[in-house]
């Protein structure tokens, strides 16, 4: 008897400390961490850029996979004293796990700038868009850094039925009269561009008046392709800006002035 009772409790305090080894399911979204990193890093975006007239910021994007390479291309930012921000234009995930999303993440964080992190096609698959939003925060979002609004949009249509609007004309609508009086000229980020068959390309433009007519439009940026490109998309002089994944190695500098822009090419 005091041999059964002594191997029950080995077995219970062997099933104690095994708890710590389980495996959980891929997509059961068990956050541990940093949650809302855009909300937080817009603020601080907001206010070391309030009141500049030259900003200075960085996008790349589809970082799904390529881990090491994406460790380089933080190390390479940091070198630098003169980038205000980072846009990571989507797809830190390749299948939507809940840890792919906390491995890249986690690797992120190591910038010396603040950063934000729009939604991929890739991101919202199985459960990625419930980690996304837990983690980064809300699929459609916008900031201002100096007197230019960045409107960021969820613009994978492919990944979603009519009952969720993508893109989100509301909410473009809304960002084009909130807080006018902060900034005078605007710029779109977004993963798929609307040239895209990712794109709901029926709406494509209606969508691009809406880009026309927001205040100062500078140009947009998207990601998605796995290839740098830049095209006047619409034949209106309005300029979308591709990032290349992280597996091809270089991402962009763009530099607002009051006389403009430039964009370079950096390669690491």
């Amino acid at each position: 008897m005091k041999q059964a009772t002594s191997l029950l409790l080995f077995s219970c305090l062997w099933l104690l400390a095994g708890c710590e080894l389980i495996d959980y399911h891929p997509y059961d979204v068990r956050i541990t961490g940093e949650r809302d990193i855009n909300a937080r890093n817009i603020e601080k975006i907001e206010t070391a850029c309030l009141g500049k007239e030259t900003i200075r910021f960085v996008t790349m994007g589809d970082s799904q996979r390529w881990y090491d390479e994406t460790e380089d291309f933080v190390r390479h930012v940091n070198q630098r004293n003169d980038i205000d921000f980072v846009i990571h234009g989507g797809d830190m995930s390749d299948f939507g796990l809940t840890d792919e999303f906390l491995w890249q993440r986690d690797i992120m964080n190591g910038l010396k700038m603040p950063y934000v992190a729009l939604i991929g096609n890739h991101d919202c698959l199985g459960t990625g868009e419930e980690t996304f939003r837990t983690v980064f925060g809300e699929p459609n979002f916008s900031f201002i850094a100096g007197r230019v609004k960045f409107i960021c949009l969820n613009t994978n249509a492919i990944e979603y039925d009519y009952s969720t609007p993508v893109p989100d004309f509301q909410f473009i609508e809304n960002e084009l009269h909130s807080r006018e009086e902060e900034f005078d000229r605007t710029v779109f980020s977004m993963h798929v561009s609307p040239e895209s068959s990712d794109f709901n390309t029926n709406v494509k433009q209606v969508f691009q008046h809406y880009v026309r007519t927001a205040p100062g439009i500078l140009f947009c940026t998207t990601a998605h392709d796995h290839h740098r490109s830049e095209d006047d998309l619409f034949g209106d002089g309005i300029m979308y800006y591709m990032s290349d994944c992280m597996e091809n190695r270089n991402y962009y500098i763009f530099t607002i002035t009051p006389d403009g822009y430039e964009r370079e090419v950096v390669y690491f």
